[in-house]
């Protein structure tokens, strides 16, 4: 592309460095003295307008190597000289005239008509980026030059009225009629998006006016493991179910085009990518066609990057194009990409799940502790407060039989019936996959939560969802695990911290997974009797007071402790729990927790007298542990999961205390038999 660069050639060097000193103004300018040398630099690099003196004009030398879009100023004295030189230059080339010398500097004048100049050159270069990157017909290409030849009429004449007929032909820059029509087109379904659905809708539209294969836009999110990362909304063109979100995500930190993009808020276009490190296993494993060019920008809220738009593989006319995308795609990119941000902060896509509009776990979080800590000490001894982790039943059969997009839409209709079923001053967040979690604000007792949970579980069986007659009882329903706070005993109240909150969403979740079938000695459930005793149905999490201790001697948990062997109390939190196994790692969570061990569930069974290397992520920290495998036993439900019991190896003191830190939040609970 034809850069803002001069070259001045004047006899005189005195001369010379003047006007290369004016020229700079619209560029970097370059001054020769000598025909030869100049060529030599011409030959270097692409120039927009080259200013010969008089002396120079008639040389063909000079003239066999000016090709459009490079014009020609031709300065001298005597204005009769200069315009038969500017007659005898070939039809092709753009000329323009300036009287300017030593004894007569006319600085203004030459910098009028330098400017005019360096203008043509750049809009004659426009106009042939125009004809390769939108594929104008020859007419519609002689259509705008015939206006730029109009603009170098008027600009002669001494009309200054470039910037009108620059914003005209700037329109036809970005399209023809029916280019423009797609542009607007697009804005009109950016701002008249309701919810993030509709906002997404436009992603074949992007495709096809930046004439790319396929499209992906990403959205900024964090949690606490990977910290934060681009999660795809649209991934290659496909609409992702969340189950889907996991092998797509890009850690801010990574290697990775989107990431790059991401982290420094600029957009990146690459049309090389052989020896780019950027190019990760997202690009190289998961796109449907091999990623030949890449182009991606930046979306911004403020100065705050919420999201990466990214476009692959750069075509014309059909043919894959190995230059890759251009300037034009990427102002084009861009300003599309300002006008998503505008409608991802209407729609509160920061703040809010973009599928089913309820909060995300973080702020969900955020406003959960709002609330209760405003609370006055009083009102938090007379009530306490509720967390329900509700889950749909059978939820991969609904979309292995009917498909993402089905499944998508069963949950954007069921968080509306969600949200219907809940009180006011009650919070609502999708707290991943098919998972809701509840904040019920003001309950006086375990009961009274269960009866509110029951009274969503009801309103979810009797609502009428598609397709719902080919679940498994035909029907589709939700399992709920409830949860309170404690009240206050007096004490000047310690605030709820997030990680409180997270153990108790731990706990709901223990709940759920008794109500869902998996069945646990030490939980309770709660609700109807004859409600099925497997799935949509409410279990609260209650540790039953029994005063003979040998009530709970259940034989297969009597047999459990003699293996184990236990020396320290063991204390009932879920937190996440990875295992190594067949060179990787693989995810389970933790049922109890104490200082020499902890019991897990995961998907497969562990082999018994093992010693395995284990990651225990306690808050924001994962310790890395080696743990002997003393026990597995088989779980109930469908399909099948395992229970282990595991002993910590060689803790150090750091390891234990941070154990013991964690483990203290829960000393007022009754501990496990």
């Amino acid at each position: 592309m034809i850069q803002k660069r001069i070259l001045v050639v004047n006899p005189s060097s005195a001369e010379a460095d003047r006007l290369a000193r004016l020229a700079q103004k619209y560029g970097s300018a370059l001054s020769e003295t000598d025909p030869e040398a100049a060529m030599a630099v011409f030959t270097e690099g692409d120039f927009a307008v080259a200013v010969f003196d008089v002396a120079f004009a008639g040389s063909t030398a000079l003239q066999a190597m000016i090709h459009p879009p490079t014009g020609v100023l031709l300065t001298g004295a005597d204005e009769d000289i200069v315009s038969r030189a500017a007659d005898e230059w070939p039809p092709g080339v753009d000329v323009d005239v300036c009287l300017t010398s030593p004894g007569n500097p006319r600085e203004l004048a030459f910098l009028h008509a330098l400017g005019r100049a360096v203008e043509h050159a750049q809009l004659k270069t426009e106009a042939v980026a125009l004809r390769r990157s939108l594929g104008l017909q020859d007419a519609k290409v002689k259509d705008v030059l015939a206006e730029i030849h109009e603009i170098k009429g008027l600009l002669n004449t001494g009309f200054l009225r470039e910037v009108e007929k620059r914003i005209a032909i700037e329109a036809r820059y970005v399209g023809s009629q029916q280019e423009r029509q797609r542009v607007e087109s697009i804005l009109r379904k950016i701002y008249g998006a309701d919810d993030v659905s509709s906002l997404l809708d436009i992603v074949p539209e992007i495709r096809d006016i930046v004439q790319a294969e396929s499209v992906t836009v990403y959205i900024l999110e964090e949690n606490e493991v990977i910290g934060p990362y681009l999660k795809p909304l649209v991934w290659d063109n496909a609409f992702l179910a969340h189950s889907d979100f996991s092998k797509y995500i890009a850690p801010l930190e990574a290697q990775d085009f989107a990431a790059s993009v991401a982290r420094f808020g600029h957009g990146i276009g690459v049309a090389d990518l052989a020896f780019d490190r950027r190019l990760s296993k997202r690009y190289t494993s998961f796109l449907k066609a091999p990623l030949k060019n890449l182009l991606g920008v930046p979306i911004m809220h403020g100065r705050k990057v919420i999201g990466v738009l990214e476009v692959y593989n750069k075509t014309a006319g059909g043919k894959a194009c190995p230059e890759g995308f251009t300037r034009e795609d990427q102002q084009i990119l861009r300003g599309l990409s300002e006008h998503m941000a505008i409608a991802m902060a209407k729609l509160n896509l920061i703040q809010f799940d973009p599928l089913t509009g309820l909060l995300r776990p973080e702020p969900f979080f955020e406003k959960v502790l709002q609330k209760v800590n405003a609370l006055s000490k009083r009102r938090r001894e007379e009530g306490s407060m509720a967390l329900v982790m509700g889950d749909v039943d059978w939820f991969k059969a609904y979309n292995d039989r009917n498909g993402h997009e089905a499944g998508n839409k069963l949950l954007r209709e069921l968080a509306h019936v969600l949200k219907l079923s809940i009180r006011e001053e009650d919070l609502l967040c999708r707290y991943g996959g098919e998972e809701f979690l509840f904040f019920l604000k003001g309950v006086n007792s375990v009961d009274e939560a269960t009866l509110l949970t029951e009274r969503i579980r009801k309103n979810v069986e009797d609502h009428y969802f598609e397709l719902q007659e080919f679940q498994p009882r035909s029907n589709l329903t939700m399992s709920f695990g409830v949860t309170i706070t404690p009240k206050d005993d007096g004490e000047q109240p310690a605030p709820l911290t997030k990680a409180d909150l997270k153990r108790l969403a731990g706990e709901a979740d223990l709940a759920m997974a008794e109500a869902k079938g998996k069945h646990r000695p030490d939980l309770k459930p709660r609700g109807p009797a004859d409600v099925p005793i497997d799935k949509n149905r409410v279990c609260s999490f209650f540790w039953e007071e029994v005063a003979d201790k040998k009530k709970m001697e259940h034989p297969a948990a009597a047999s459990r402790l003699a293996r184990e062997k236990r020396k320290y109390e063991r204390y009932n939190v879920s937190t996440p729990f990875l295992y190594r196994e067949n060179g990787g790692f693989k995810v389970a969570k933790t049922v109890n927790i104490g200082l020499e061990g902890a019991r897990i569930v995961s998907d497969t069974a562990l082999p018994p007298a093992k010693t395995l290397e284990t990651i225990l992520v306690i808050e924001d920290k994962a310790n890395l542990i080696q743990s002997d495998v003393v026990y597995t036993e088989k779980g109930g439900g469908d399909p099948g999961f395992y229970y282990s019991g595991l002993k910590f190896k060689d803790l150090t003191y750091k390891e234990i205390k941070g154990i013991e830190s964690y483990l203290f939040h829960f000393r007022r609970r009754d501990v496990l038999p």
